[in-house]
């Protein structure tokens, strides 16, 4: 920097101020700091990274632990991160624990002792509170200074059940999610409580339960499978999340079902490919972008101390109808169980 200081005639702060833009800048003429930045620029001037940050304190790098990095539903969220981090010249670090506990305990520390500043976290269940600002997407773990950003799971299971039955389905098969994913347990609460609501049984053939870390199709086309080895006697089936719906689809094509003329599927998230998959995907949509730029924001406000801590932000869902649910036709009757081979 004295270097720098010298080559334009200046005293080594007004170099500083220039270089680290700091408030003191803004008294120091435009032609003065192109001066200083074209010197800088010339003798490949670069502060120090780890000094400055020893000297104030802040690095301007976050932590996002997520279950998988290239998921339909964290990468979306993770994109949203990203928007919203690099307009405010914030950088992050991402780790992934396939929701491993051991994982997510080592690098939460790995994470802290490299100087984030907070910490988001998507689709990972923390055990404890962490010594930095933390978002938790998908958290459902009340532990102080943690955010949890959720959807609206109560007002999700509602429009999309009334879909359902508006649409005459009363015999509904369900996919649920692992019981390992965090939105997991609350959404199958929601959805059990809705249907009472609604007088539509839930009956144990016609629910099957992934158990698998697996984020691809292929998961939800195995359990469909195995629901139509269980029973044939329903009329739509409500997936955990699009990736399973979708399989779920395959698989009914491939038992000689129509989608939606004999059952219709519904699925949740709205992730990228939804609309375009034949039939496309009707669906509850989460914001999956924007739900990861109020993270982004809510934990800086939090790091800059610009907003107070909120223990919970709610996001509404919205229903998206498309081509994989129709009415019950007048004459569907109950279809006879019958077993489908498991052949892969």
């Amino acid at each position: 920097m004295k270097a720098v200081a010298e080559r334009v005639g200046l005293t080594p702060g007004t170099v500083s101020a220039v270089l680290n833009e700091s408030a003191a800048s803004s008294s120091i003429p435009e032609h003065t700091k192109k001066r200083v930045l074209a010197a800088a620029r010339e003798m490949n001037y670069r502060p120090n990274y780890f000094a400055r940050t020893l000297r104030k304190q802040k690095t301007h790098t976050i932590g996002v632990i997520a279950e998988e990095i290239g998921d339909a539903y964290g990468s979306m969220i993770i994109s949203g991160v990203e928007r919203y981090l690099r307009t405010h010249n914030y950088f992050f670090l991402t780790v992934i624990h396939r929701h491993d506990p051991k994982l997510i305990e080592q690098y939460s520390t790995m994470l802290l002792d490299r100087g984030v500043e907070g910490l988001i976290a998507v689709d990972t269940t923390l055990a404890n509170s962490l010594p930095v600002p933390t978002v938790a997407v998908a958290g459902h773990v009340k532990l102080p200074g943690v955010t949890n950003l959720n959807i609206d799971q109560l007002h999700a299971a509602r429009i999309a059940m009334r879909h359902l039955a508006a649409l005459g389905h009363r015999k509904v098969a369900f996919i649920r999610g692992q019981s390992f994913s965090s939105d997991s347990k609350e959404r199958w609460e929601t959805i059990q409580s809705t249907c009472q609501e609604m007088g539509i049984p839930v009956v144990a053939s016609r629910t099957v339960e992934m158990d698998r870390d697996d984020a691809s199709s292929k998961m939800g086309y195995d359990f469909a499978r195995q629901l139509l080895a269980q029973t044939r006697d329903f009329t739509a089936i409500f997936a955990y999340n699009d990736v399973a719906a979708i399989g779920a689809i395959r698989a009914l094509q491939e038992a000689g079902l129509r989608v939606p003329d004999d059952v219709s599927v519904m699925g949740f998230d709205d992730i990228r490919e939804a609309g375009f998959y034949t039939p496309s995907l009707t669906t509850v949509r989460q914001p999956l972008g924007q739900m990861g730029e109020t993270a982004a924001q809510t934990l800086i406000d939090r790091i800059e101390n610009n907003a107070e801590f909120q223990p919970q932000i709610l996001v509404e869902p919205l229903l998206v109808v498309r081509e994989s649910t129709a009415k019950v036709k007048a004459a569907t009757s109950p279809r006879p169980s019958a077993p489908v081979a498991l052949s892969r």
